[in-house]
């Protein structure tokens, strides 16, 4: 066996319900990695571990923890890194200030997170809070781009077995709302760094009066990296909400703003904040000092606005007042009387726009009922995306999932790859003036006139993951001769620096023929009808795009985004698979807390764990891992041929269940192998306790389920009784934890 610290596999531990669904599935994995002599390890790059280990020097000893985040960071920059990351909390800030406050009442002194720093202490604490919110993973790990598809076997059971589909009507009202100008996209300057030009920058500020304050100093540019920067007009954004409301109301349609508060923890949140100001505009005006006294911030949302007026009926008169007179909003929780406007982090965009295209354009109303919707999306980025699927699908009708095509992806995110949002280099402008982006030889990059309370932002992209990015896209091409596209807009700023370059490589490669260059609106009508003709297709993207393609096209075809095969093919030539996309599924957690089932759906676990043993053993003298790999692919298609996956409600399959009838059909698919007779011998008899006791093995499991369970935290849960939860059997406890090691080997 591998030395223990160093693992051949390293395991991420996350949040919610995919953290809750390892605690059943790794040592499942653990031990049968065991027997090949593959060491599978973790490090916690959970919410809660980041801040424990960002604000170590607060804690006892005993409760200090170590950086998983930065171990992995220097991990992954090494050839012989095999990372399984799942999917974890990008933190907004009602999230970061409930996982704050549950740590320190579990006894970890964190500090309190600072809303308006004013010392130094305040703002310092501030800063190390802020390098934890929102994406602040992914740029992290994701040092190579991405290759994004559905696994064969998870393809051909979503054709055998279509979800529903909701039915799209000609007549409906649904639609996309953009801002006409003066948004990100129509800002947007973009320019590539010569080498004359390259060193450090800085992004200055100056206000009418001359003053100059340095936005951000020291950003390192090299030759060819393309640098962009724009802003957004909150007058305009603000004229433009106010319309969008009163017409929502004239057209008898639900309110929705579609944002990313996580991603985008910057721009986004205050964009959504001015969302909420607008739509209670009188209340904000009419109770302003009250609301500026209690510190009541409108880029929280409106349920803890709501929170912090409750002592005062009069101001929750007003606010209720508005949502009876305004459209009706869109609701997360009608039961609950959850709005769109409650959490920044409860409505994002590339999982709730795609969830309303699948239902046929309706959403959820205040009474309970479903109803046609105003799809708010300030800025034309990416909006034509939603807009041209919403209009397709109104021509054509809904996608037929057991007829279409697929859609796999080829991401731009290796480097930080344009992280709109997440660098530290989006800022609120304080007063009017000029924002200057300055090279180190004294040329102003970029220049822009800026109002108070406009929002300006930059990234960049380096000249290594482009062409890595390019040569990634023609590999896939190749290797599945499907259309492929790159969707880049020759009227975007970004995408005009971008295209020169994709056309240079694919024309000395003379395959210039074999790829189409579209603007997302186009492409996305083209892949449509693609798809709609149970043809493929391949979007080659930028990280914004990969990100919300791979949820829109995943969850029309296969009803979900997390059974996503993602692999992320490291510069420096290790591996990063990824779970599919999915987000960490909250409501997941609030259903087995209440009723003991956790429908969380470990598929793309599976589908990752079998490329992270294919890819150890393509790259070290273990060819046991190869076995093992295959072995995982013909589970996994056991999972699905016989429906072991978990099913939503009480009574039916849940994630734990999944797991024992995964750990059934690898035994046996290793018992059956002819490659390697050792682990054949070893796991013919795991599969022969197995199976001999899978009634007795199911009845354990069920006989807890429809009982409220207690994790001891919902961000920081307690770890011995999560384990007694997600392992309620002592007879598949026993065959996994104790007899499997001790098989010895014939």
């Amino acid at each position: 066996m591998s030395n223990s610290s160093n693992p051949d596999i390293l395991y991420t531990i996350v949040d919610e319900a995919p953290e809750l669904a390892s605690a059943s599935l790794l040592p499942i994995v653990q031990s049968f990695a065991a027997s090949a002599g593959i060491n599978v390890g973790s490090k916690d790059i959970s919410l809660a571990g980041r801040i424990k280990a960002t604000f170590g020097k607060y804690l006892k000893d005993e409760q200090e923890q170590n950086d998983g985040l930065k171990e992995l960071g220097e991990i992954v920059q090494s050839p012989k890194a095999n990372v399984i990351k799942l999917p974890n909390i990008s933190a907004s800030v009602p999230q970061l200030v409930s996982a704050i406050k549950e740590l320190q009442s579990q006894g970890f002194a964190v500090p309190d997170y600072p809303y308006e720093p004013s010392t130094e202490h305040e703002i310092s604490v501030r800063k190390l809070y802020d390098t934890i919110k929102g994406s602040a993973v992914n740029p992290v790990l994701r040092e190579g781009n991405s290759d994004r598809r559905a696994a064969k076997a998870v393809k051909k059971y979503a054709m055998a077995n279509p979800h529903f589909m909701g039915k799209w009507r000609s007549s409906s009202a649904t639609h996309v709302s953009s801002m006409d100008g003066n948004d990100f996209f129509d800002n947007e300057k973009s320019a590539t760094i010569k080498e004359s030009q390259a060193g450090f920058a800085r992004i200055e500020f100056t206000d009418l009066e001359g003053n100059i304050k340095d936005l951000k100093t020291d950003i390192k540019l090299e030759s060819g990296t393309v640098v962009d920067a724009t802003f957004m007009s909150v007058a305009d954004l603000r004229a433009f909400l106010l319309h969008e409301i009163k017409d929502a109301k004239k057209q008898d349609v639900l309110f929705s703003v579609h944002l990313k508060a996580t991603m985008m923890k910057v721009s986004d949140p205050i964009i959504f904040g001015h969302v909420v100001s607008v739509f209670f505009k009188d209340v904000f005006k009419r109770h302003r000092k009250v609301l500026d006294e209690l510190g009541v911030s409108p880029n929280s949302g409106l349920g803890e606005i709501l929170e912090r007026v409750s002592h005062d009926s009069k101001i929750t008169q007003d606010f209720n007042a508005i949502i009876e007179k305004e459209a009706d909003l869109y609701m997360v929780d009608s039961e609950r009387g959850i709005t769109n406007l409650h959490v920044p982090s409860d409505v994002i965009i590339d999982a709730s726009m795609p969830a309303l295209i699948r239902a046929g354009g309706i959403a959820w109303g205040p009474d309970g009922s479903t109803k046609d919707t105003k799809c708010v999306i300030p800025d034309n980025s990416y909006a034509p995306v939603y807009e041209e699927t919403i209009k397709f699908f109104k021509e054509k009708g809904a996608l037929e999932p057991s007829t279409s095509g697929t859609v796999a992806n080829v991401g731009l995110m290796a480097q930080k790859a344009q992280e709109y949002g997440s660098h530290p280099t989006t800022f609120e402008i304080p007063r009017d003036g000029t924002v200057r982006y300055i090279l180190e030889n004294g040329t102003i990059l970029h220049e822009h006139e800026v109002k108070s309370g406009d929002i300006w932002r930059s990234c960049s992209v380096n000249k290594a993951p482009i062409m890595d990015w390019i040569n990634l896209a023609i590999e896939r091409q190749v290797a599945t001769d499907a259309q492929a596209i790159f969707w880049l807009d020759q009227n975007r700023a970004h995408d005009a620096q971008l295209i020169p370059i994709v056309e240079q490589v694919l024309n000395r490669k003379g395959i210039r023929d074999r790829f189409l260059i579209m603007s997302p609106r186009k492409a996305t009508r083209v892949t449509l009808e693609t798809i709609t003709k149970g043809e493929d297709s391949i979007a080659v993207t930028g990280n914004v795009l990969r990100d919300y393609l791979t949820d829109l096209f995943p969850i029309l075809e296969l009803g979900t985004s997390a059974k996503m095969l993602s692999i992320v093919k490291l510069m420096n030539g290790g591996g990063l698979f990824e779970t599919g996309a999915g987000g960490s599924a909250p409501k997941h957690v609030q259903q087995l807390q209440e009723e003991n089932h956790l429908r969380w759906d470990s598929l793309g676990e599976f589908c990752a764990l079998g490329e992270s043993f294919n890819f150890l053993a393509a790259n070290s003298e273990n060819k046991k891992a190869a076995t093992l790999g295959s072995a995982i692919e013909t589970a996994t298609q056991g999972i699905l041929d016989n429906n072991k996956s978990p099913g939503r409600k009480l009574g039916e399959t849940d994630n734990r269940h999944s797991h024992f009838f995964f750990a059934l059909y690898w035994a046996k698919a290793l018992a059956e192998q002819k490659e390697d007779y050792d682990l054949a011998i070893r796991f013919t008899s795991v599969y022969n306790m197995l199976k001999d006791n899978t009634t007795k093995i199911l009845n354990e499991l069920d006989s807890t389920q429809g009982l409220e369970v207690d994790l001891g935290g919902y961000y920081h849960p307690d770890k011995e009784k999560v384990a007694k939860i997600m392992r309620p059997s002592p007879t598949m406890n026993s065959i996994i934890d104790d007899m499997l090691p001790n098989i010895k080997f014939h």
